[in-house]
C-alpha cells in the first residue's frame, strides 16, 4: 500500500476546489495573468545608460552605475555591466532583480553545456539561448533589456535581448531612459575602424553626457573591452567630474585647431 494511503494524504487539489491548478500560482485563478500583474501597485519609473559598441579591436561596453526606485537613489554604484564567463559579458537595465536573476541563469546554463560538449556555445548561440528562456516567461511583469557582448571564432559579436524575447544583432546598441542622448554621441563618432582610444573616449562621452541630461542616470561611469583575450574592465570614473573633464579637453582641442583665413 502507498504511503500516501498509509497516512491518509490528499492532494492539494482535492482538498479544495479554490487552490490554482498545476502551472498556475503565478496569478489567482480566473485573472487574466498580465492584467493582473500590472494592476498590483506602484508604476516605479526604470532608467538607466547602457550602451555597447562593436569595432575592430573588439567590443565596448559601458553603462551608468546608479539605481533608482521611482525618484529615489537606491544605490549610486551598482554594476550594470555583468560578466557571464571570460570572453562574454552584459549590461543590464530594466528591473535590477530580473536581470541579476536571468544573468545567473545564463551563467548556469552556459556551464552545463560546456561541460555537455567540451566548449563554450558562441556569443550567437549565448544570446539565442537567453531570448528563448525569457520568452517563455513574456507577459509576466519581466523588465530585462540587455546586450551581450562577446567574443568567439567569428570575432567580435554583439547582440540585443529583451524580455518579450526580441533577439537583434548589430553593432551599436544603447538602453535605457538615457539611450536618446548616448545614441546622439554615439552617431556622431561611431566609427568601425576606430583605434582603442578614440573608442574609449566615444563610450565615455555617451555615458557622461547622458548622465548629465536624464535624471535617473548618474553615479559613475563604468568602461569594459572586450577582446580576443577576454574582457578587461577599464575604468570606472565619476560622471560628474569626467563630464566636466572631457569639456576641458574638448575646448583646448577647439583652442588648438587653426582657423581657416
Amino acid at each position: 500500500m502507498a504511503l500516501e494511503n498509509v497516512c491518509n494524504w490528499q492532494a492539494p487539489e482535492a482538498l479544495s476546489p479554490h487552490l490554482p491548478g498545476a502551472g498556475d500560482w503565478t496569478v489567482p485563478r480566473g485573472y487574466d495573468r498580465l492584467g493582473f500583474l500590472q494592476t498590483q501597485g506602484p508604476e516605479l519609473a526604470h532608467g538607466t545608460t547602457t550602451l555597447a559598441f562593436r569595432f575592430r579591436h573588439g567590443v565596448i561596453a559601458a553603462a551608468d552605475t546608479r539605481s533608482s526606485c521611482g525618484s529615489y537613489v537606491e544605490c549610486p554604484a551598482s554594476q550594470k555591466v555583468i560578466p557571464v564567463h571570460q570572453h562574454l559579458l552584459g549590461t543590464t537595465s530594466g528591473t535590477s532583480a530580473d536581470c541579476a536573476t536571468w544573468y545567473r541563469i545564463l551563467q548556469r546554463e552556459l556551464r552545463l553545456r560546456a561541460l555537455r560538449e567540451g566548449q563554450l556555445p558562441t556569443v550567437a548561440g549565448a544570446a539565442k539561448l537567453l531570448s528563448t528562456m525569457l520568452y517563455r516567461y513574456r507577459g509576466l511583469g519581466l523588465c530585462v533589456a540587455t546586450a551581450l557582448c562577446g567574443w568567439d571564432q567569428a570575432g567580435p559579436a554583439l547582440f540585443y535581448v529583451y524580455s518579450d524575447g526580441t533577439l537583434l544583432a548589430g553593432d551599436v546598441f544603447s538602453v535605457g531612459s538615457g539611450s536618446p542622448y548616448a545614441y546622439g554621441v554615439l552617431d556622431r563618432g561611431y566609427r568601425y575602424d576606430m583605434s582603442i582610444e578614440e573608442a574609449y573616449t566615444l563610450a565615455r562621452q555617451a555615458v557622461a553626457h547622458a548622465t548629465r541630461r536624464d535624471a535617473y542616470s548618474g553615479g559613475s561611469v563604468d568602461l569594459y573591452h572586450v577582446k580576443e583575450s577576454g574582457w578587461e574592465r577599464v575604468s570606472r570614473e565619476d560622471a560628474c567630474m569626467l563630464y566636466i573633464r572631457l569639456q576641458e579637453t574638448g575646448e583646448q582641442e577647439e583652442e588648438t585647431t587653426p582657423t581657416s583665413p
